[in-house]
């Protein structure tokens, strides 16, 4: 999935299973939505859901949840330890993959406005998706709660910004729900080889960004310091978006620092591992691992693995999996069981189990695919395959250069080379499978009913849609390819020189993908009716098929030279 966002609605009932069950079955209902986790809580008789997919699906399985929610329960009757004003209470959209913070804001809205009016229920919008600023903090807009619902629908200041402003029976039943848009939030606990919740509590605090309250003369007994409201005032931690605590957990035996990273742009993981060893250090204590309670976007976890291996002065220009083995181990994510990325990554977690890429395949698995009677996967397939091989070999010169015993001063530079091509090689193996997409899009096209005048028109808008795209994606790998290219020259100019060859081998490599999506562009060109698109098209490509064949010859004459000593 190219997008791929998170809701996390929580629901006013903790005590019912079977109304969880129904509300959690219509959510599950939607197509490409995986339902993650389902947090049920009795004394604050409240439920949190936990829910990933791409947008479309994941707003409808979130409109759906919130109908299903207003019809079984009754905020009449609704006790509970929690703060609460409606059936749906809070419903927040976060981004995971491939979408912005306002892109989500945007959907968050669009899913409010679509609550508010179809489903007659007050919704007010919060944190990103606020529509004014005094309603950015949730506490503000759930002030007064269920039971204060009724004179805040009625004050001028607090109409709701989508549904009714009444308290009918309707709504009287329902209650309110808060929508918004926020940052992914990380449960992350850090082990330490201490019993003491005392020492814990000081780590958590000093690196939480509430930090710790102020006390008389700076230190730890003196008398706390409080404002003109008689406040207490508090000394900031070290960490932004950071709330935690110290505990000691009986089943472990060991006491712990319990995180929320509330937004993990602006702290990371590994930013706050590696945080917590530093005061743990100062105090005698040892970190000793680290637990991730709930799921992760991919992202954090390469992000970690990069930074681990930058620290060893090692390339990051390696596979995903390296990447994560790297960060689990560094982070002691396994210390106090299994850490499986397939259950904890969100990204792993959604894929289609049923859907088999080409680029799962093994290599005589995609020759076979490639050789039977099917018409894909085809050249275009084929070329974003061997501009990837070509990528790859351009990373492993960088990686072995990177790591060359006497070359320890220029690692850096290779280890950047080796990123690149990396990148390079991420995106044409993306291409593989979208190329065979492409081309089975056009078939499908092709079939689409033509018996009417708005059938006939519908389908030629359908096929050259398909033929447009079946254009755009081989292009796409010409241009990677030829790009990927200055990976290989620079490799032959400075790499090991033990590794020249498959330099040059991967220029090749990269050429010909040039050359063969080259030929994909050209035969999907001529069906496509719009001259001027295919003109300026088939222009792009003679001048990457000139360009690259300059930059290929470039690269095999370094090859040789190097080649001959």
């Amino acid at each position: 999935m190219d997008q791929i966002i998170e809701c996390v609605p929580n629901f006013s009932e903790g005590n019912q299973p079977e109304t969880i069950r129904q509300i959690t079955e219509v959510i599950q209902s939607v197509n490409q939505v995986r339902l993650i986790d389902v947090d049920a809580g009795q004394a604050t008789n409240r439920t949190v859901v936990t829910f990933v997919g791409p947008p479309e699906a994941v707003c409808e399985a979130a409109f759906l949840a919130v109908r299903k929610a207003a019809q079984l329960i009754d905020m009449r009757k609704h006790q509970g330890a929690h703060p609460r004003f409606g059936a749906t209470d809070v419903l927040p959209l976060v981004p995971v993959k491939g979408i912005s913070m306002e892109e989500t804001a945007s959907l968050a809205r669009q899913l409010a406005q679509r609550i508010g009016e179809e489903l007659q229920i007050p919704v007010y919008c919060y944190e990103n998706a606020a529509l004014e600023e005094k309603r950015r903090n949730l506490a503000d807009c759930r002030s007064g709660e269920y039971e204060g619902l009724s004179q805040k629908l009625s004050d001028p200041d607090w109409q709701p910004d989508f549904g009714p402003a009444r308290f009918d029976e309707k709504v009287a039943r329902s209650g309110a729900t808060a929508v918004s848009a926020r940052n992914f939030l990380v449960a992350y606990n850090i082990n330490l080889n201490t019993t003491s919740t005392r020492w814990a509590n000081a780590i958590a605090f000093d690196l939480r960004e509430k930090g710790r309250v102020k006390r008389e003369g700076g230190t730890l007994t003196g008398k706390p310091l409080k404002n003109n409201q008689g406040e207490p005032l508090f000394e900031p931690g070290l960490l932004k978006g950071v709330k935690g605590i110290g505990w000691y957990i009986e089943e472990y035996g060991i006491a712990q620092l319990s995180f929320n990273i509330t937004d993990i742009t602006r702290t990371t993981i590994h930013q706050t591992f590696e945080a917590a060893c530093q005061r743990a250090e100062i105090r005698g204590l040892r970190v000793t691992g680290s637990q991730l309670v709930g799921v992760v976007p991919l992202q954090a976890m390469l992000d970690a693995g990069r930074y681990f291996l930058h620290k060893q002065k090692r390339s990051a220009g390696v596979s995903d999996e390296a990447l994560i083995k790297i960060a689990v181990k560094s982070l002691g994510l396994d210390e106090l069981g299994p850490f499986d990325p397939k259950k904890k990554i969100i990204e792993y977690l959604i894929e289609d189990k049923d859907a088999r890429p080409l680029i799962n395949s093994s290599v005589s698995q995609f020759v076979e695919n490639t050789a039977s009677e099917s018409p894909a996967p085809g050249g275009g397939s084929v070329s974003a395959c061997m501009g990837a091989m070509g990528a790859a070999l351009g990373s492993m010169v960088a990686n072995l250069s990177a790591h060359k015993r006497g070359w320890e001063a220029q690692w850096e530079t290779f280890a950047q080379w080796a990123e690149k091509g990396k990148t390079f090689q991420d995106q044409l193996l993306r291409l593989v499978d979208e190329d065979t997409r492409a081309f089975n899009a056009i078939l499908s096209a092709f079939q689409l009913p033509k018996s009417t005048d708005q059938e006939k028109q519908d389908r030629r808008t359908a096929i050259q849609k398909a033929t447009r795209y079946a254009i755009e994606v081989p292009l796409k790998v010409m241009e990677l390819s030829y790009q990927s290219m200055e990976v290989m020259k620079a490799m032959a100019q400075t790499g090991n020189p033990g590794s020249v060859s498959d330099a040059g081998v991967g220029a090749i490599a990269a050429r010909a993908a040039v050359r063969g999506a080259a030929l994909n562009v050209q035969i999907n060109a001529k069906e496509y009716p719009d001259k001027s698109y295919n003109d300026k098209v088939l222009k792009t490509v003679t001048e990457i098929l000139s360009k690259s064949q300059q930059l290929e010859e470039d690269i095999l004459t370094l090859v040789h030279r190097q080649m001959q000593g």
